[in-house]
Parts: structure tokens; sequence; C-alpha cells
């Protein structure tokens, strides 16, 4: 598969605030201190030291010496810390998806939602709701991941002039409408299975717009796996991003195979974004705005971009969480908060990137 495109425009000069192995440990040192923090926070709130002895007995397996350290240990690493985890992995994989997304198809608004990767997972999800599969632990979230991916080659094969899903010249413009053309498809589908559901619309409507309530360790272990191994991969191909940058032709040249590399790349960030609107449901904006903030400090080159990504994508999402969980009087869906927060921050910065390239 080649994507047909022209090459980019010339990238603003870096911040070139985060270099080096010292400025990706600030961003861990970042994203730990989040967690303790998060950890703190909730309904019952905890100092630093009772959450990092909570964190020492739930790794080690033991009990708290005392009541106030067992109850510790119990909110901390039972309750909290799955949740907490699974956000945290959530976020890494949408932001560093859609920094794939982004340079593949050389258009900056794309995201991991731009094929239809959210409307095939919220489709999947909805029939398993509403026949009555909901029960089941694995069947939402595997009816959901089997939707965005089937989804997904839907749209590769409407965007191939051939059909065929390898070995064919694929213009960006076509799949991102395509993406389009079959996202709305499901959309109208949804709408109708909500019609019917009667007593289950409540229940998908609340799947869709995202939540972390009843994340597991199972479910924190899935996404921190698949978010880590997409990462490897994409970091493994960052020179080659780099240089599909160029455009096709210019990779092409330089000794890129565009049809095989693009092709994995594409079905690899699919897969990331597919698992976590899995696990937990229709979260937009975090895969689109947070490459575009990183990019703003490390600059277009993946080796620095991906990694940075990764963990801003994690601290925002589990800060919005935290938000949503310890912060305001009731808890609000996560998929509202980050829109509500995303769309403005986006147009603002939108709007600031077409003024300064004189747009």
């Amino acid at each position: 598969m080649t994507i047909a495109t022209e090459p980019m425009s010339k990238s603003r000069p870096s911040l070139a605030l985060v270099k080096g192995p010292g400025g990706l440990l600030c961003l861990c040192a970042l994203l730990f201190g989040a967690v303790l923090l998060s950890a703190r926070m909730g309904f019952v709130e905890f100092s630093f030291g009772e959450v990092l002895s909570a964190l020492w007995h739930g790794v080690t397996g033991t009990e708290g010496q005392t009541t106030a350290a067992e109850t510790a240990r119990v909110m901390v690493w039972e309750v909290r810390l799955p949740r907490i985890l699974t956000a945290a992995a959530a976020g890494a994989g949408l932001a560093v998806a859609g920094a794939v997304y982004q340079n593949i198809l050389l258009n900056p608004l794309a995201d991991p939602y731009t094929l239809g990767v959210s409307s095939g997972a919220a489709f999947g999800a909805a029939v398993a709701l509403l026949f009555g599969m909901g029960k089941t632990l694995l069947s939402v979230p595997l009816f959901a991941f089997g939707g965005a991916i089937l989804t997904l080659f839907i749209v590769i094969a409407m965007a191939s002039p051939s059909g065929r899903l390898l070995r064919c010249g694929i213009d960006s413009s076509n799949l991102i409408l395509s993406g389009i053309m079959v996202s709305a498809i499901l959309s109208a589908g949804l709408s109708f299975m909500k019609y019917l559901a009667d007593e289950q619309v409540s229940v998908i409507i609340f799947w869709l717009m995202g939540s972390f309530a009843a994340a597991t360790w199972r479910d924190a272990a899935v996404l921190s796996g698949v978010a880590a191994a997409g990462f490897l991969l994409f970091l493994f191909y960052a020179r080659d991003l780099n240089l599909l940058a160029l455009g096709e032709k210019s990779a092409r040249s330089l000794g890129v195979d565009t049809s095989k590399t693009v092709f994995i790349l594409l079905v690899a960030a699919s897969l990331v974004a597919a698992v976590c609107v899995a696990v937990s449901g229709i979260i937009g904006f975090v895969g689109l705005l947070v490459p575009h903030m990183v990019r703003f400090v490390t600059g277009p080159d993946a080796r620095k971009l991906l990694p940075a990504t990764l963990v801003i994508g994690a601290v925002l999402l589990l800060f919005a969480d935290t938000v949503t969980r310890a912060v305001l009087p009731y808890e609000v869906p996560i998929g509202v908060l980050t829109a509500l927060i995303g769309g403005p921050v986006f147009c603002v910065i939108f709007r600031k990137s077409r003024m300064g390239g004189g747009a």
C-alpha cells in the first residue's frame, strides 16, 4: 500500500525542550508524580506517604500493619490503581496512534478515529449490548474490537483503486473520505439500534461517552501491553516515518518499502486505538490534540515525538480522569470532559498555527 501525497511543508522550529535521555526521564518523573497524585485523591484522601506505603504492600503482597494502613492499601491498590493505570495506558495508546496517523496521512487533523475505528467499535459494542451479551465479561470489548478492525479493512478496501489491501496506491484524501463515509453509515446504524434498544439504550449511551469506572487489573495489563508493543513498533519505524513525511516518492527513492510500511503502521495504529476504545469507550481529542502539543516542543522528528507523545498522552488523560473522579462534585464521562477541554484548546492551537503560517 502506498499513500499518494504531496510532501509536507516545512515544519516550524522546535523549542527543543525534550532532548536526550534527560528530557525523557523528566517526562517519566512527571508521569510517576501524576500517578501518585491521582492515587492520593478521591472521596477518601491519603498522604503521599500512605500512598507509597500502600503501593509497597501491594507490590509485595503483604497487608497493612494497622487498620488505616490496610484501608489505604485496599483503596489505593485494589480500587484506584487499576483505573489510574488503565487511563494512563489508554491516553498513551491513543496519543501515539494519533501521531502515527498524522505522519502517515500527512494530515494534521488525522487521529485514531479518522478511518472510522471509533464508529466501528461503537457499532460492535452496541450490537453486544442490544442482544444482551453485555453481561459476559469479555463480550463488549471483543465485539468493539472486532467492529473496529472490520471497519478498518473495509475503509482500506474502499479507498484502494483495485480493492486490494496490499500493493495498491491509495490517496490519503480517499482514505479519509472512505473513513468518513463508513463512519456515517455506522452512525446511522448505531442510531437505529439505540431506537430499538429501549431498556439498554442508557447502557449504550453511557458506554459511548467513555469511562474508566469499571477498569480492572486485566484492563490495565491489556492496555499497557498493547500500548507498549505499539510504541516499540512505531519507534522501530521512526526513520521510515520521518522519510514518509517527505512524501511517498521521496521516501521510496530513499529506500522505504512504502507499500509494506504504510500498511503495517496503519493497521498497528488502528489496532492500538481499537483496543483502547474496546476497553474505555469513545474518548475523543486525545489522539488529535496531544501530537500537536508535543510537536511544538520536540519538533517533527518521530524519534523524539513518539516517546514524548506517549508520556504526555498518558499524563493528560490521567489528569482528565482524576478531575472527573475526584474533583468534580459528581462523575462526568471522560469522553465528555475531553471533548469540552480538547475542542476549544484545539481551536486555539489551529487558529494560531494558521496565523503563524500566514494563512
